[in-house]
C-alpha cells in the first residue's frame, strides 16, 4: 500500500499520469524508498511492478535496487539479469548499477560489462568497475577489441580505457 492507501501496484504506473513524464522516475524512485523504509514493499511486489511496467517503470525498479540504502535483496537478481537481455541502453546501464556490484556473480557482471561495452553505455555506468575488472574481464574485452577491429570498426574508448588501465 502507498502512503495515500491505494495499491503501490496502483500508484506507481499512474504517477507518469499525475505528476508528468519528466518527474515520473524521480517520483517512483521515491516511492520505492518508502515503502522499503515502511517495511511494506515485498520481493513479489517489487518483481511484479518490473515484470509488468513499461521501460520506464523498469527502469525506476532498477535506479531504486542500485541504491543500497533503498533496496538490497539478493533475491531480486533476476531483475537485473532481465534487463541485462534487453536492448534497452536505459535498462543496461541501470542494471550494472550498485546492485550488479553487490549481486552479479562474476562471470554475469563481467558479460553486463561488455554488454555495455557492445552498446556504447559509458563504463561509469557500471558500479565500481575499477575495483572489480579483473583479468578474465580484460582478456574479454580485448577479445572483443580484435573482433571489432578485425571487422573495421572503431573500439569503443572505454574499452581501450578498461584495457589501459587493467593492463598486466
Amino acid at each position: 500500500m502507498s502512503a495515500q492507501g491505494a495499491p503501490l501496484s496502483a500508484v506507481f504506473p499512474a504517477l507518469a499520469r499525475t505528476v508528468g513524464r519528466a518527474g515520473a522516475h524521480a517520483a517512483r524512485v521515491t516511492l520505492l524508498r518508502d515503502a522499503a523504509r515502511a517495511g511494506t514493499l515485498t520481493d513479489t511486489e517489487l518483481s511484479e511492478l518490473y515484470d509488468f511496467g513499461d521501460s520506464d517503470e523498469k527502469l525506476a525498479v532498477l535506479t531504486a535496487l542500485g541504491k543500497p540504502e533503498l533496496l538490497d535483496r539478493p533475491g531480486l537478481l533476476p531483475l537485473t539479469e532481465d534487463a541485462l537481455r534487453t536492448n534497452d541502453p536505459r535498462l543496461v546501464a541501470a542494471a550494472m548499477g550498485g546492485y550488479a556490484a553487490r549481486h552479479l556473480p562474476p562471470a554475469a557482471w563481467r558479460h553486463g560489462v561488455l554488454k555495455c561495452l557492445f552498446m556504447a553505455v559509458p563504463l561509469d555506468a557500471v558500479s565500481g568497475w575499477a575495483d572489480r575488472a579483473d583479468a578474465e574481464l580484460v582478456r574479454m574485452t580485448r577479445a572483443f577489441a580484435a573482433e571489432r577491429e578485425a571487422a573495421g570498426r572503431p573500439i569503443p574508448d572505454d574499452a581501450i580505457r578498461l584495457m589501459e588501465r587493467n593492463a598486466s
